[in-house]
Parts: C-alpha cells; structure tokens; sequence
C-alpha cells in the first residue's frame, strides 16, 4: 500500500514537472514573438503603456472610449510599439495633477471625461528631419489631428530660424544648413513662445509626465495611465520657460513621448480655463472635434497657436450668427498667418472666409488649410508685407508634410501678369492646372497670381 501512494507521489511529481516544463516553453515562445517585435522587457508591460485602453483607431465601435479587458482583443503590435514617455523625477517640484484639473482637462478637449487620445495622437512628437537633408529645418509630421499641431508649431520654428534668431543670415540657404543643436533650439524656442503667447505674456505653465500616479480611476473619469501622472510647472519669465523646455526637450521631442499630447496639454494650461471660456463661443465648446475614429482639432486650437487666442473662428473681430448670437474671431495680427481652400467650401459663406488679420501676419509665413490637409508657405524675404511693390513679383516656398516630399517645392508669384499670360501658362500645363489646390489657396490672399511652379509637378 505505502509503495502504491508513493507511485502516486512520483507519477504526480513527473506531471507537475512536464506541466512547469510545458508552460515555461510556452513563455520562451511569447518571448520570441515579443522580441521579434522588438518589445523589450525593460520598456514594455503586459498593459501596454498606455494603460489597459485600447485606442481609437483599433476599438470596434471606433468611438475613441476605452473598451474594457478581456474582450479576445490581444496586444496589437501598432498599440505595443509606442516606447513609454519620458520621465521625469517626482522630486522636479512641479504641482501634480488633481483630479478636478484632469476632469477639466478632458471636458475641454473631448466635452466627456471618458473619451481618451487615439493611437495616432499618442504616438505623435516633436522629430525634425535628418541635419543633413534638404529638409532639416522641418518637422515630420504623421497621420490624424496632431498634424495640425505639428504643422502650426513648423511654422513658428521658421519664424525664428529666418526671422528672429540672431547671429544668423535669414535666407534659405541658412535653413538647410542648420545642426541638430540649432534644431534643438529652435524647437525650444517655438515651443515656449506659443505657450507664453497663450498665457498673455504672463505666464507658462508646461506639463510633464513623472513616475508617481496622482488620480485613481472614478466612475466619471477614465484613466488613461498617461494623464494622471502630470506635473505642471509655472513660469513668469519666457526664458526661463524656454530654458526648462531645452533641458527637458526629450519629453517633447522623444519617441514615445507624448510630446504633441504633452504640448496641447500646456498650451491649456498655459491659456487657463477661465479664458478660454471667454475666447469659445456657442460654436464651439470643446477643442477637438471627434472625425473617422479620431479625433481633430478645431479652429480654436490652431487659432490659439498662432494668435495666443482660442477663437473659434477665422474672421476679423466679432460677428453675429444666424439667430444673432455673438461670434468670436480673430482680434490682432499674428506673426505666423493662417490661409485655406476647399473644394466644397462656399464662397459666399463670409463666416468661413478667412480675414485679413490671418491673411496678412506679421512675417510672410502662412499655415495653410487646403482640403483638410494642413501644410506650410513661406517667403524669406520679411519686407514681403509691409512693401507693396514687393507683392509684384516674389517666391514662396511650400512644404507639405507628406513623406514623398524631399525637398521644398519653390513657387514664383506674379500678381501683375496680363490675363492672356495666365491663360497661356494654365494651357501650357492642361485644363486641370488651373485647379491646383495649392494655387487656390494662394489665390485666396492673391487673387489675380499668376503660379509658377518651377519644374515641379503641380500638387491635386
């Protein structure tokens, strides 16, 4: 009898054995298939890192509200490949997040506290191209609504590498030449003058994410594992802010770092909630606008960036709506302006029509809205205007933002051509040059210009 029980014991031992055996060649076997992925153990969590949700543009109902575990949805290799973000030590001395400011903060962008940011939004940063291309003054620039973003802060980093950094020749050639200490800097730069612009000239507060969690999970607010861990730091001076965001530019600039997030994150902050209360209308109530899956930004934004003024619209001054209520448009001269065309845009809509506060900035650099699509002109001359005689006959650079695009496309501008020459120069290229989007944008601020596109193929 002893010698049964202790067969019992050997042969319950062996299977105990084979089924540890078993399970620690089905780990190897994850393991495997985690490293040909390149998911590292030292960066990566069975949770993924943004938490347990899973993102707009891989939900099921495609609402952007985090769907709970455990429903057969596994780790998506697109979800898994963003790194975690920068970190900072919870001993900086920033003022944590509280759960009212984050309930705040996502009724402003979302109007709910349980829609969080889609994969695309999360995996945007700040990433110049390489110092060496022709490119290296410009940022690459992804899918979804943080390319608005990306775009608008493109064109304050010109602004101060063609106009307002000293030391330097302000012409083309000096653009791609820069380094990637004066990428950095100009990212710096940009960065902390938008953020001080939307506080005032006050103040800037910038977010951060530290190692610490501050706010748990609630009934009326989701987490997102990424929000809750904010440190907000305030500034009086715009040196010192600039200052903080060179020695902390990974954060903003880093793969996996949230940085475009981050960035939006601080220009709220930075703007406070009381004004931007004042800036919104009836229009608008929220900052983002939800679009295929996503989410996109609204004209308040965009506006914010390059005014320092969340207004929702594109006018000049205040207008009246259709039941008479008060609209909000733009108040002041910019130093980076704001044009755009669509195809199905009504041309006797004069609330849609851009005014002349945007059309005209302060520096010949313009952010232009063509078909939804969000791209950059610019001149390198300053006095372009504020000298009429030089709007006879000038040049205009356009960047894009599409990776097919390897250099910037150069434009000649001539506003004083006869109608029998631009007749002529529209047929030389066919009957669909004349509908180049890129032109009707142009032709919104210049409206008789004749486009020469230079040997490059004109963009539809």
């Amino acid at each position: 009898m002893d010698m049964e029980v202790l067969g019992q014991e050997q042969s319950s031992e062996q299977l105990d054995l084979e089924e540890i055996s078993r399970k620690i060649s089905f780990l190897d076997k994850w393991r495997e298939i985690f490293s040909f992925h390149r998911l590292g153990t030292n960066n990566t969590t069975p949770q993924s890192h943004e938490g347990n949700h899973i993102s707009t543009d891989e939900n099921e109902d495609g609402t952007g509200i985090p769907q709970p575990k455990g429903q057969g949805h596994l780790l998506s290799s697109g979800l898994c490949s963003i790194p975690n973000p920068s970190i900072i030590s919870s001993k900086l001395g920033g003022l944590p997040i509280s759960l009212a400011m984050a309930t705040k903060l996502r009724q402003i962008l979302f109007g709910n506290t349980i829609h969080v940011f889609s994969y695309n939004w999360k995996k945007a940063y700040f990433r110049f191209h390489d110092p060496s291309s022709e490119l290296a003054f410009t940022l690459e620039v992804g899918k979804g609504g943080a390319r608005s973003i990306q775009m608008a802060v493109q064109g304050s980093i010109i602004k101060y590498l063609l106009f307002t950094r000293k030391g330097k020749d302000c012409n083309f050639g000096s653009l791609c030449e820069i380094s990637k200490k004066e990428q950095e800097q100009a990212l710096a730069v940009a960065l902390a003058g938008i953020l001080w612009a939307a506080g005032a000239a006050q103040k800037a507060t910038i977010c951060l994410v530290s190692e610490d969690t501050y706010i748990a999970s609630t009934p009326d607010y989701s987490v997102d594992n990424f929000t809750e861990r904010l440190q907000l730091f305030e500034f009086l001076e715009k040196e010192a802010a600039e200052k903080f965001i060179y020695d902390h530019l990974q954060c903003f600039r880093g793969e996996g770092s949230h940085g475009v997030i981050l960035f939006l994150y601080s220009l709220i902050f930075s703007r406070t909630f009381e004004r931007l209360q004042m800036d919104l209308d009836v229009t608008t109530t929220q900052l983002l606008q939800p679009n295929a899956g996503g989410f996109l930004c609204r004209q308040a934004v965009l506006n914010m960036i390059l005014t320092g003024r969340a207004s929702p619209n594109v006018f000049n001054g205040c207008e009246k709506g259709k039941s008479q209520e008060t609209l909000h448009g733009v108040l002041t001269r910019s130093d980076v302006g704001y044009l755009q065309w669509g195809k199905d845009a009504l041309e006797d809509d004069r609330l849609s029509q851009v005014g002349s506060m945007l059309k005209t900035p302060k520096l010949p650099i313009w952010l232009c809205n063509i078909n939804g699509n969000y791209s950059i002109l610019f001149c390198t001359n300053r006095q372009l205007l504020s000298d009429w005689k030089m709007e006879r006959l000038f040049d205009l650079y356009f960047y894009s933002g599409q990776p097919s695009q390897k250099k910037l496309v150069h434009l000649t501008i001539d506003t004083h051509s006869h109608h029998w020459e631009r007749d002529q120069q529209e047929e030389k290229h066919g009957p669909r040059r004349r509908f180049s989007p890129v032109e009707m944008a142009i032709r919104t601020k210049w409206s008789e210009a004749t486009i020469n596109w230079n040997g490059t193929i004109p963009f539809f």
